[in-house]
């Protein structure tokens, strides 16, 4: 993994992106026809095997942490790619910031073979709202998710959840403020019929959006939703 200073790092891959089309996206060394080098992709970070089954945080034996004791989310388990710390962060906010669209597909395809096409009815992308929609040019979500539901045979629907109300960013909210901050934001176009969800999403941090968008799918009747990721953050 490159050891070059960030403002540097960045510089340099612009330049090889350009002239040189089979270069890493984090070190600029030969991937051949894939976006990151053996090293690099190696290197990433990976999640520990002590996690909460339902929502992905790091726990002492694998048990179910504290807070889904406290207040279960709607969603009974959370499969995730990798740990959201450096460098993965900075590989979703290519994808998101910089239109690097081709990671959607490296993570797609990844989630993929973690997930079983038989435990599941319905693939169903994390929307965004229509003028954030607009803005970016594309849903980071939807772009995970068609690989995702391409590779496991499945069905999905981009507009059946829908988010209704433009919310002020997540990330620049402090943790306590992020479940009112979505709360009434999604709204679904049916009913789901007793469906079994995957919900797919880039990033889990508080896991607030997530756990709204699974409640709105409940109330709609869902069967059990499952939620897949490229990256989780942990709290501890």
């Amino acid at each position: 993994m490159s050891i070059l200073p960030q403002p540097l790092r960045t510089a340099l891959n612009r330049v090889a992106a350009h002239l040189l089309p089979g270069s890493c996206l984090l070190c600029a060394a030969d991937s051949g026809s894939g976006l990151l080098c053996p090293a690099c992709a190696s290197d990433l970070p990976r999640l520990p095997a002590a996690l909460c089954p339902q929502c992905g945080d790091g726990t002492t034996l694998g048990e179910r942490c504290g807070a889904c004791l406290k207040d279960p989310p709607a969603f009974a388990r959370t499969v995730a790619l990798f740990r959201y710390e450096f460098p993965v962060d900075r590989l979703i906010q290519a994808l998101k910031y910089g239109h690097q669209l081709p990671l959607a597909a490296w993570f797609g395809a990844r989630l993929s073979q973690m997930l079983a096409a038989a435990d599941y009815d319905l693939v169903l992308p994390l929307p965004l709202h229509p003028s954030r929609l607009r803005t970016r040019g594309f849903n980071q979500s939807l772009e995970i998710a068609r690989p995702v539901a391409r590779a496991l045979g499945l069905p999905i629907d981009p507009i059946l959840l829908t988010r209704t109300r433009a919310t002020p960013p997540q990330a620049d909210l402090p943790f306590k403020e992020r479940a009112r901050n979505v709360r009434g934001a999604f709204e679904c176009a049916g009913d789901l019929a007793g469906r079994r969800i995957l919900l797919v999403d880039d990033v889990m941090t508080t896991g607030s959006t997530l756990r709204e968008a699974a409640r709105i799918l409940k109330l709609h009747s869902a069967g059990q939703i499952t939620v897949a990721i490229a990256a989780r953050a942990l709290r501890r």
